[in-house]
């Protein structure tokens, strides 16, 4: 079985994310999976959380390594899903997946064509990092 990489959350993200989950009547699917993320995650207060982290409300670089494809989205709650291309849920596969990742790391995720590998290339701007610790 493929370790996953460490992760880290802010106090503040945790605790709005398990809000969110006792209000979610139901499940979804990977709701399973943000509950597992959740609880092995290492939990900081926002001013302690370290730059090179992907908290709510980051924008995130990744490339998906079988073809190099590369995106950029912005990590948001439901209701800040506006339909626009440039965000992702936390309830979506992705979302899930790279909440708490650092630069550097790479995780494998599902994809209509298998299994690929993604990579967190770069965070572009971080609430924590721009002084909005209480967002």
């Amino acid at each position: 079985m493929e370790r996953k990489p460490h992760i880290t959350l802010s106090s503040l993200d945790l605790e709005r994310i398990e809000a969110l989950l006792e209000k979610t009547s139901g499940g979804f699917p990977g709701r399973d999976a943000l509950e597992a993320e959740l609880d092995r995650a290492d939990v900081l207060d926002p001013k302690d959380m370290p730059p090179h982290v992907v908290t709510m409300n980051s924008t995130v670089r990744f490339t998906i390594l079988e073809g190099s494809k590369t995106n950029t989205l912005t990590l948001v709650y439901p209701r800040d899903m506006d339909g626009s291309a440039d965000k992702v849920s936390i309830f979506a596969p992705v979302g899930i997946a790279l909440l708490g990742l650092s630069v550097g790391d790479e995780f494998k995720m599902p994809s209509p064509t298998g299994q690929v590998t993604v990579h967190v290339d770069e965070i572009t701007f971080q609430p924590e990092s721009a002084g909005e610790l209480h967002r």
